[in-house]
């Protein structure tokens, strides 16, 4: 409980980074509540499911091209004042997305959004990051990810009972609102990052190339995609899988309820068994684990026995969540992590822009529950990659 609550002067107060876990989780809350609903709300604009897949990753490619322009920003900017108006750029594009009707006015609004997203998680990565002692940075990236990941549990319940009910719009609308409790919080919370960088690094194409001349970082970024790429399939596909079995979108709120308890359960004790025992065996067992899963789904057409086998599978991705973010500034030094964290954070992105182009352009052509197959092929890649990742305790 230390690491949330310390005592000060006879007094019991929240520790920073107890309050950096709380504020992440109101943020988190807002976003699960709208990935819930994400793949059905895109439907409404568009006719098939490649395309609904084709539209994300048109959004996926925006940010990853915001997080290498973002660089001399977030390095000569404050990262609370950055990140406080990227809550408030969330807060008022949830709101438009709850009312806008026209394809086109959707789009340049989510274009917009992607791009305050390489802000947004940049600017608090760096936070949880600055806030932390070396020692003890893997145990608060596992802490960061449990609250974030308690509020992923509730949100699709309530998205999903919601949009079942009364529709998407009131889904934004919720989702707005704690958007903006999420920033007063964050404003009245006493935590200040203004640590900023005296040489600031303008040159977007040596930044890319500097980046991947490391063999560790390319190592690193692949590693770090695993994820991304896995939850594509989670809150992508399987929403429109759900439906295609017939079932409707509570069904898809309680699935989702369910993705994250294993990593509730998991992610803080496996950020401590990292620390111990070093990454590679995790990041081996966790990739190894989702492929199993994944590769048997396809082979079973009972979507229930289907959905139960992915969730079992988050506790392979509980071994990966909190640990691989936690491996990158292992091996980075300090003037590397704020040229370098934009970029890695890429990771995230190029993941998720792969896990939905490659399944989109393929289910042009076959039945949905090809994307099993894809995924779990894609996941035994990253297990055999994760041999060549360099050992560090």
């Amino acid at each position: 409980m230390t690491i949330l609550i310390r005592k000060h002067q006879g007094e019991f107060k929240v520790s920073k980074i107890g309050k950096i876990a709380v504020i992440g989780s109101m943020g988190g809350l807002a976003s699960a509540l709208i990935i819930t609903i994400w793949a059905v709300y895109l439907k409404s604009f568009l006719s098939s499911n490649a395309q609904v897949g084709l539209v994300s990753t048109f959004l996926s490619l925006i940010a990853i091209i915001s997080y290498f322009i973002s660089i001399p920003l977030v390095e000569k900017s404050s990262k609370s004042k950055l990140y406080a108006f990227s809550l408030i750029i969330f807060g008022i594009s949830y709101i438009l997305f709850s009312i806008t009707k026209n394809f086109w006015l959707f789009l340049s609004i989510a274009v917009t959004t992607n791009i305050f997203y390489a802000i947004r998680l940049t600017s608090f990565g760096l936070i949880v990051k600055d806030k932390s002692q070396k020692n003890k940075l893997c145990r608060n990236e596992g802490l960061i990810y449990t609250f974030a990941n308690s509020a992923w549990v509730i949100g699709p319940l309530i998205a999903g009972y919601l949009a079942s009910n009364s529709g998407e719009s009131i889904v934004f609308i919720i989702a707005s609102v704690l958007i903006f409790l999420c920033l007063i919080t964050f404003l009245t919370s006493g935590i200040k990052d203004n640590k900023k960088q005296k040489n600031i690094d303008k040159n977007i194409l040596k930044n890319i190339k500097d980046f991947f001349s490391n063999k560790d970082r390319i190592i690193t970024y692949i590693i770090g995609s695993g994820p991304s790429f896995w939850w594509a399939l989670i809150y992508l596909f399987i929403p429109l899988y759900i439906l295609e079995k017939g079932l409707n979108e509570l069904w898809i709120g309680y699935f989702l309820f369910a993705i994250p308890i294993p990593l509730i359960i998991l992610e803080y004790k496996m950020s401590m068994v990292s620390e111990k025992y070093g990454f590679r065996k995790l990041f081996k067992i966790g990739f190894l684990i989702a492929a199993v899963f994944s590769i048997t789904s396809f082979f079973i057409s009972n979507v229930y026995f289907v959905l139960g086998l992915l969730i079992l599978a988050s506790i392979g991705l509980a071994m990966l969540e909190p640990t691989t973010e936690s491996y990158f500034f292992k091996v980075s030094n300090k003037e590397e992590e704020q040229r370098f964290y934009g970029p890695y954070n890429t990771r995230v992105e190029v993941g998720s822009l792969l896990g939905k182009f490659i399944p989109s352009v393929i289910i042009l052509f076959f039945p949905l529950n090809t994307v099993f197959l894809i995924f779990g092929i894609a996941m035994f890649l990253f297990f055999l990659i994760s041999f060549k990742v360099k050992e560090t305790n």
